[in-house]
C-alpha cells in the first residue's frame, strides 16, 4: 500500500524528544548503564532556585546513548516537571535520522509532549514535515498537516513540487493498540492530486504479522483476459497464518488461491494451492506442499506434494511453467563422512506427449555413501550403496540394488606429479517384468539378472608451472588408465536413469560416464588431454582443456553420435577466458574424430562496456541414433544499455534454430529511475503453443515509489 510506510517513519525518527531519557533527571538505582542521565554542555546554565528552573543557554549540546540534541535554549520546569527546548532544536539519531523543530515540550516521566513545526530527514534520504506533534500519556502520538516524499527537491527551482508527495491532514499512531491510522490522505504527482484515502490503517513497525487486506495486483493474458487478486492475509497464531487470494477474469469464471504456512521448533510447512471454475464448466486446481523437519542434528525428515488437475492449467493461471510435477517424501541422515537417503518419488507429466499409464513411481529409492579415514599411507575405503525400485501400469517394472566398495590411494611424487589408484567392485542385481527382448520383435523378458563389475583405475597428472613478470602460467597433461570386463549391459537389465547421455569436458575424466546405475562402461580404456592455464596478478585468466579417450574394443552401449561408440572417441574441448572485469567468455565443444565437424557447441559471451553490458549464449547438440535425446540448437541474447543518469533499455530473445524453429521470445524493457521513483515499461511476445496455450503479446508496467511500494499493471494482447 501507498502509505504504508510513510509518515510512520519519521514518528520513530523523534522517539528521543519523547521518549528518551531527561538530560537532568537523576539516575535510578536500578538502571541499565547504557540508560545512564544524558552529558550535556552550553555556553552558560542558570539555576532559579525560587522559580526552580534550569535554564542552560548557547549552543547547547546533549548526548545520550549516541543521540545529539542540540537547541539555543533548554529549560527544566523542577516544580511541574517540563522540559522546554527553543531556537534550532536539532536531533541526530545513530541511525542517521535528523529531525528539526522550533520547540517542544515534555513532561518529566516522557509520557507527553508537544512539538511544533517538525522537519526530519531520515536515514533513507526521505523527508517528512508536521505542523505539530502530541504525544498523550505515553499510548497516542498525532500528527497534523503532514507531508512525506522520498524525492530530494529541484536543484533549480527548490520551490517546485517534488515528483511525488504523501499529504495528510492527521495520522494518530495507538501504542496501546499498535494501530498507525491516517485521515484524509492523498498522493500528488507533480503537485497534482492523483490518489484521495479518507482513511487508511496499518499495523505499526512493532507488529510483524497482523490480519489485513494486502495489496491488490492487476495483470491479464490471452486466455483469461484481465485479471484482478485481492489477498487477504489471516494469522491464526503467532507460528501460522493463511492466505486466500480471489482470482477475478473477464474471459474465464474466475479462481482463489491459498497458502497455508506454519513453523514449528523443528520444521515449516508451506502449502500453495487453487481451485478454479473456467468457463466450460470445468472445475481445475493445483497443490504445491512441503514439509522439513529436524529429528535431531544428523536426521531430517520431509515431504513434498505437487499435483495439478489438468496438464496446462498452471501455465493458464500464472502459477508455473514446469513441464513436470516431482511429489516426494525423504528420509536423510548426515553423519561424519556417510550419508543416508531413503525416498519416494511420484510424478505427473504436463507435457502433450506424456501418458500417466507409463510414467514410474519409485518406491523406495534408498542412496548410502561412506568414506572411510585415511590409514597412515593415505589410502581410504569408500562403499556407494543404491537401490531403486519402479513401477508403472504398463511397460516396463524394474528392481535393481547397486553396491560398490572400493579402495582409494592418492600420492604425490617428489617431482610434483599426482597419482591417484583406485579399485572397485561393483554387484548390480536387477528384476525387471515386461522388458523388451530385442532378440526376438515384440518378445518380453521378465526375471532377473546380476552384474559383476570389477575395476582398476591409475589417474595421473603433472601441473607444470612457471612464472613471467606479473603471469603464473600452468601447463598439465592429464592421464587415465581403467581396466574392467567387457560387457555387463544385458538387455535383461532395465535402464532407467542413464538414458541421455552426453559426452564433453565435464566427464572426460570420469570413471562411469553414465549418469546413473543402470549401465555402465566396460573394457580397457584411456582417457588423457592437456590443460594450459595462465593467469595475471591483476585478476585476468584464461584456461584451455582439450581431451580425448580410446578403447581397445567399440561399445554398442554407445548410441551413434554419442562420441564414444568408436575406439577413439570425438575431441572434446572447454576454452575459458577472463581478461578483465568487462569480459568473460566460456566455449564448449566436441570434434569428430575424423572430419573435425562440430558435434556440440556452447558459447557464453558477457560483460559490459561503458554504457553498454551484453550477453550472448549458442547452444547445439547434434542428434543421437535411437537416442531419447533429439539434439537442439538454440541462441539467446540479453542486451542492456544506460541512456541517461536515469533512463536504461533492456533486450532479451530466445531463438530455435533447428528446423520449424524459429523465435521462442522476445522482451523489450525501458526504465526510468531516480534517488525516489521508478517505472519498468515491458514489452514482450511468447510464441509457445500448447494444446489451449496459444502466442501472446504482453505489455506491462511498473511503478515503484520508493519507501512506500509499487503498483503492477501487466496486460496481454493478442
Amino acid at each position: 500500500m501507498f502509505f504504508k510506510r510513510t509518515i510512520l517513519l519519521a514518528i520513530h525518527a523523534i522517539v528521543f524528544c519523547l521518549a528518551g531519557e531527561s538530560a537532568f533527571a537523576q539516575t535510578p538505582p536500578n538502571q541499565h548503564p547504557q540508560d545512564k542521565p544524558a552529558a550535556f554542555s552550553a555556553d552558560n546554565m542558570t539555576h532559579d532556585k525560587a522559580l526552580g528552573v534550569i535554564t542552560a543557554r548557547g549552543h547547547v549540546e546533549i548526548n545520550q546513548n549516541d543521540r545529539t540534541l542540540y537547541a539555543d535554549v533548554i529549560n527544566y520546569d523542577q516544580n511541574h516537571d517540563i522540559i522546554r527546548a527553543n531556537g534550532h532544536v536539532t536531533l541526530h539519531r545513530s541511525n542517521g535520522d535528523v529531525v528539526f523543530s522550533d520547540n517542544m515540550e515534555i513532561s518529566g516521566d516522557l509520557k507527553n509532549a508537544l512539538i511544533d513545526n517538525i522537519r526530519a530527514v531520515l536515514n533513507d534520504k526521505s523527508r517528512l514535515a508536521a505542523g505539530k506533534a502530541t504525544l498523550v500519556n505515553d499510548e497516542t502520538m498525532t500528527l497534523d498537516r503532514v507531508i512525506y516524499t522520498r524525492c530530494e527537491a529541484c536543484i533549480t527551482d527548490p520551490g517546485r513540487a517534488p515528483l511525488w508527495q504523501i499529504k495528510s491532514v492527521k495520522v494518530i499512531h495507538d501504542k496501546v493498540n499498535k494501530i498507525v491510522e491516517y485521515q484524509d490522505s492523498w498522493l500528488e504527482i507533480a503537485g497534482v492530486p492523483v490518489v484521495y484515502m479518507p482513511y487508511l490503517s496499518h499495523p505499526d513497525p512493532t507488529v510483524k504479522r497482523k490480519s489485513g487486506f494486502l495489496s491488490p495486483s492487476f495483470g491479464g493474458s490471452s486466455t483469461l483476459g484481465m485479471k484482478v487478486q485481492a489477498p487477504y492475509f489471516y494469522v491464526l497464531d503467532k507460528h501460522s497464518d493463511v492466505t486466500l487470494t480471489p482470482i477475478v477474469t473477464t474471459n474465464e469464471n474466475g479462481a482463489i488461491a491459498g497458502q497455508y504456512r506454519n513453523r514449528f521448533t523443528k520444521g515449516e510447512l508451506q502449502t500453495d494451492a487453487s481451485l478454479a471454475y473456467d468457463s466450460k464448466q470445468n472445475v481445475m486446481g493445483h497443490i504445491d506442499a512441503s514439509a522439513n523437519f529436524d529429528i535431531n542434528q544428523n536426521w531430517r525428515w520431509g515431504a513434498d506434494l505437487k499435483r495439478a488437475s489438468d496438464d496446462t492449467y498452471m501455465r493458464r493461471y500464472g502459477f508455473g511453467g514446469q513441464d513436470t510435477l516431482t511429489s516426494k517424501t525423504f528420509l536423510e541422515g548426515f553423519h561424519n563422512k556417510t550419508y543416508t537417503s531413503i525416498s519416494a518419488l511420484l510424478f505427473q507429466g504436463l507435457r502433450n506427449t506424456d501418458n500417466a499409464k507409463t510414467t514410474p513411481y519409485v518406491l523406495p529409492n534408498l542412496a548410502f555413501n561412506h568414506q572411510g579415514d585415511p590409514n597412515k599411507l593415505g589410502a581410504y575405503n569408500a562403499v556407494d550403496v543404491n537401490i531403486a525400485m519402479l513401477t508403472r501400469d504398463q511397460g516396463v517394472s524394474s528392481r535393481r540394488v547397486s553396491v560398490n566398495p572400493s579402495w582409494n590411494l592418492p600420492y604425490i611424487a617428489p617431482k610434483g606429479d599426482i597419482y591417484k589408484l583406485s579399485a572397485s567392485m561393483g554387484v548390480d542385481f536387477f528384476h525387471a517384468q515386461n522388458q523388451p527382448a530385442p532378440a526376438v520383435r515384440g518378445s518380453i523378458y521378465n526375471g532377473a539378472a546380476l552384474r559383476v563389475m570389477p575395476q582398476i583405475a591409475l589417474d595421473w597428472k603433472w601441473p607444470l608451472a612457471r612464472r613471467t613478470n606479473t603471469v603464473t602460467e600452468i601447463i598439465e597433461p592429464i592421464g587415465q588408465f581403467i581396466v574392467s570386463p567387457y560387457g555387463g549391459n544385458s538387455y535383461k537389465m532395465a535402464n532407467e536413469d542413464s538414458i541421455d547421455f552426453d559426452f564433453n569436458d565435464a566427464n572426460l575424466f570420469s570413471t562411469n560416464r553414465f549418469t546413473g546405475y543402470d549401465r555402465v562402461e566396460s573394457g580397457p580404456r584411456a582417457n588423457y588431454g592437456l590443460k594450459w592455464s595462465v593467469t595475471g596478478d591483476g585478476g585476468g585468466a584464461t584456461s584451455v582443456l582439450v581431451g580425448q579417450s580410446y578403447r581397445l574394443k567399440k561399445d554398442d552401449t554407445f548410441k551413434i553420435g554419442s562420441g564414444l561408440e568408436n575406439n577413439f572417441s570425438d575431441y572434446v574441448a572447454k576454452i575459458q577466458s577472463s581478461p578483465n572485469e568487462h569480459f568473460k567468455l566460456l566455449y564448449r565443444t566436441r570434434l569428430g574424430k575424423k572430419k573435425l565437424n562440430f558435434r556440440r557447441n556452447e558459447l557464453g559471451v558477457n560483460g559490459s562496456a561503458g554504457w553498454f553490458s551484453y550477453g550472448a549464449n549458442y547452444s547445439y547438440f547434434a542428434q543421437q541414433q535411437d537416442s531419447e535425446f533429439a539434439g537442439r540448437k538454440e541462441f539467446t541474447t540479453a542486451l542492456g544499455a544506460k541512456l541517461t543518469n536515469r533512463w536504461s533499455s533492456s533486450f532479451n530473445s530466445v531463438s530455435d534454430l533447428a528446423k520449424n524453429g524459429g523465435l521462442r521470445s522476445m522482451h523489450l524493457g525501458l526504465t526510468y529511475d531516480d534517488e525516489c521513483f521508478r517505472m519498468d515499461t515491458t514489452l514482450g511476445r511468447t510464441f509457445f503453443r500448447d494444446r489451449d496455450i496459444k502466442p501472446n503479446n504482453s505489455i506491462m508496467f511498473r511503478l515503484v515509489f520508493k519507501t512506500l511500494g509499487e503498483v503492477a499493471s501487466d496486460v496481454a494482447v493478442n
